[in-house]
Parts: C-alpha cells; sequence; structure tokens
C-alpha cells in the first residue's frame, strides 16, 4: 500500500505543477481591459466604464442610462458573484444596483480583499470597479478559440447553450459541442464566422452580428498572441443586440517582446508577490503548498527533485528552475525569494553543473547569506563542472550547512529536518 500512497503523492505534485506551469504560460487581463481590447478590434461589447475611487463611481454612475447599473469587482479569478470580501465580509462581488447606491457598493469593494472558490483563503485586492449597462439576455451561447494540436493550427469552439461550464455542457451532450478549425496561413473568412455563428444557434440579423464579432475575436486571438479567448456566455439580447458579456482571454508571455502595450496592463498586484520577484530575474519559479523549498538547474532535475522530496515523505514548496545562465546576483535573489517564504521549513539545493558551474551558484549562495543571513536548515548537493571548487568555497564560508553529494540521502535529509 505504501508504494501505491507514494506514487499518488507524486502523480498528485506533477498535476499540480503542470497546472501551475500552464496557468503562467500567458498573461491574464481583467474583464474592462479585455472588453476595451475587444472593442478595438469591432467585437459588440456592452458600454462599461471604470472607477478607482468611490468619487469617480458617484460621477460614473450617473452616466449609465436607466436607474439601474451593473457593478463588478475586478480581479483575477472566476467566482467573483458568489464571493465575499474579507475585510467587511461584504457578499458578492458582482450587483445590480440603483445608480444613486454606487458610492455605497464602491466603498464597500475598493480597497478590499475578495475570497472566492478560485483565489483561496488569500483571496485578491480590489482596486478598481467595472460598472456596466444592465440588459436582458434572450439566449445564451458558448464560443471560444484556441490553438489545436490535432487540427495544426486555431480552431472554434461553441455552443448553442452558454453561461454554464462547457465542460458540464460537453459532458451532458457531447454534440452540443460544436468544432471549426481554421487554417492559420489563410485566417477566417466570412462564410467561416457566418456558420459558426449559425451552428451557436443564431439566425437572421443576430447571425449577421456575431459573425461579425467572431471575425474581429479571431482577429484578436491571432493579432494579439492569445492563447486562448474564451466567450461564456455570447448572448442575444431582448432589444436584438449580440454582445459578448463575458470574457477569459490568455496572452502567450513568449511573445511579450512584441505585444509590449499589452503586457503593460499586466496587474501585478493579483499576482503572487514572490513569482513577481522571480520574474525580474528571470527565474523559473512557481509557489507551491508544500515546506521544503528547492533550487535547482534544469527543469528535468527540478521534477525529479520534486518527486524524490515526495517519496521521502516531504512536500516541495516550489518549483525553482536557476538555469543554465545564472549569476551570482540571480543565485542571490534566488535564495531570498525561498528563504524569505514563511511556508518554508527547509531549503534543498540540488546542482548538477554542466552549463551551470558548481562554483557559481556556491559563490550565490554565500552572498546571499552573508546579505540576509541563514534562518533555515539548507542542504547542500553539488555535483558535476567545478564541484571541488564550489564544496571548498561552502566550506570556508563556515555555514551550518548539510552538503550531501548522494541525491537521495540529501533529500531525505531536507525533508527530515522541515520536520
Amino acid at each position: 500500500a505504501v508504494p501505491f500512497v507514494r506514487a499518488s503523492a507524486v502523480s498528485s505534485r506533477r498535476g499540480a505543477l503542470a497546472g501551475a506551469l500552464g496557468a503562467r504560460r500567458h498573461l491574464s487581463l481583467h474583464e474592462y481591459q479585455s472588453l476595451a481590447l475587444f472593442q478595438d478590434f469591432g467585437v459588440a461589447v456592452p458600454k462599461i466604464a471604470v472607477a478607482h475611487s468611490v468619487s469617480e463611481a458617484t460621477e460614473i454612475a450617473k452616466g449609465f442610462p436607466g436607474d439601474e447599473v451593473v457593478i463588478k469587482t475586478q480581479v483575477l479569478a472566476g467566482g467573483r458573484g458568489l464571493g465575499h470580501f474579507r475585510e467587511n465580509n461584504f457578499q458578492g462581488g458582482v450587483h445590480i444596483i440603483k445608480k444613486d447606491k454606487a458610492s455605497e457598493f464602491a466603498e464597500k469593494m475598493l480597497g478590499k480583499t475578495l475570497i472566492t472558490k478560485q483565489t483561496g483563503a488569500a483571496g485578491k485586492p480590489c482596486n478598481v470597479v467595472m460598472f456596466a449597462e444592465k440588459f436582458e439576455i434572450k439566449t445564451e451561447k458558448y464560443f471560444a478559440i484556441l490553438m489545436d494540436r490535432g487540427s495544426g493550427g486555431p480552431i472554434m469552439i461553441g455552443s448553442k447553450t452558454g453561461g454554464t461550464s462547457i465542460e458540464d455542457i460537453a459532458e451532458k451532450d457531447p454534440s452540443a459541442i460544436v468544432k471549426l478549425p481554421i487554417d492559420i496561413m489563410e485566417g477566417i473568412s466570412s462564410a467561416q464566422s457566418l456558420d459558426m455563428a449559425e451552428k451557436m444557434g443564431f439566425s437572421g440579423a443576430q447571425a449577421a452580428s456575431a459573425a461579425k464579432s467572431i471575425e474581429g475575436l479571431y482577429k484578436v486571438f491571432i493579432e494579439c498572441d492569445c492563447t486562448m479567448v474564451e466567450i461564456n456566455p455570447f448572448a442575444e439580447l431582448t432589444d436584438g443586440r449580440v454582445i459578448v458579456c463575458d470574457a477569459k482571454v490568455g496572452f502567450d508571455d513568449n511573445a511579450e517582446f512584441r505585444q509590449k502595450a499589452i503586457h503593460d496592463k499586466r496587474d501585478l498586484s493579483q499576482e503572487d508577490p514572490q513569482e513577481v520577484e522571480a520574474k525580474k530575474f528571470d527565474l523559473n519559479y512557481i509557489k507551491l503548498s508544500g515546506s521544503v523549498a528547492c533550487m535547482v538547474n534544469g527543469a528535468g532535475l527540478a521534477m525529479s527533485t520534486m518527486d524524490l522530496l515526495a517519496l521521502c515523505g516531504g512536500s516541495p514548496a516550489n518549483f525553482l528552475d536557476v538555469g543554465g545562465a545564472a549569476n551570482k546576483e540571480t543565485i542571490t535573489a534566488a535564495f531570498k525569494i525561498i528563504q524569505g517564504d514563511p511556508d518554508v521549513k527547509s531549503i534543498f539545493i540540488n546542482i548538477f553543473g554542466g552549463i551551470m558551474r558548481c562554483d557559481v551558484i556556491a559563490d550565490g549562495v554565500v552572498a546571499a547569506v552573508k546579505e540576509v543571513g541563514l534562518t533555515k536548515p539548507l542542504v547542500v548537493r553539488l555535483v558535476g563542472t567545478n564541484v571541488e571548487l564550489g564544496k571548498k568555497i561552502i566550506q570556508d564560508s563556515g555555514l551550518p550547512v548539510f552538503a550531501i553529494s548522494d541525491f537521495s540521502e540529501a533529500a531525505q535529509k531536507a525533508v527530515d529536518v522541515a520536520k
């Protein structure tokens, strides 16, 4: 039974890491930012405006027609409508309100922390609220564009049913999902966008309107280097309009060099501070939930290290690959980040010197400890290029370090001292 439990722990750890890595491959924008971008590409969206302060909220609400307006907290997490604010326990991040109540609701949201099922107990800070026109939805559809390995290019996915999880729709009725691959070299045609709109259940003038927005969404996907564009719901309103009501958009971080205007919109307050700091030094760092911090060179060795920690009965506190181009400065930064994590109980540095020399790692670790001190047990394993020099640097430093050459023994020691 024990091997099964351990194997399950490793599988779970890999699954969690895979999800974390995938989540960090792309930039995410706030709802209001995505809708503004869509509008620039000719996509039909509701009338919106944002407020950063209570006084702004009061004035902005007056500019909407009718007696009521929708106010939505802007945090990068799902489940906002069912969330609550930590500081005042105010329920719900989305409300339909009377316009003269705008300041009252903005006061309860701005500067507070919204907790949803997706944020965990830490929550996400609300620094902006979005106002949107109130409208009545006649029908809800689902639409998305993503890259498809099978067809070797973009694929449009749609359904006549929207407003709920696409996974639930697919499970209940797989035939309800419509898929249409697009030749990435030729791009989308008017006939394809109209065909997709009709297969999603639009007809007449509404089909033409939906097709126009679909073409605009495809342009966003291609020209803005998106990893995904998801619209749910893509709605027909009682007044005859067809609009994008809510959206989830991911932008490929690898394209940041040519999408600077979009990536400048990144809201760092919504991200883990340690990951933000790591990005400044081009460190591949992902915070996890364990207690043993890892500093490793190479993603393969990092994954093996995490697996071995799990097999030894421990749990990794992070994924940290310093890469082959790291120097004393980046190693020092990496050490500061992992030691500054309050969840960390021990630190395991595991280096196989190839491109990254062991002496460079040793210099960085000694410099970091001299600068910030050593407050947690440190296990160091150095093997490979300049290993003897690296070991000498560690030994001469006089640091209270557990220097162990055997991989399994080092991992076990890191787990033991974390308990």
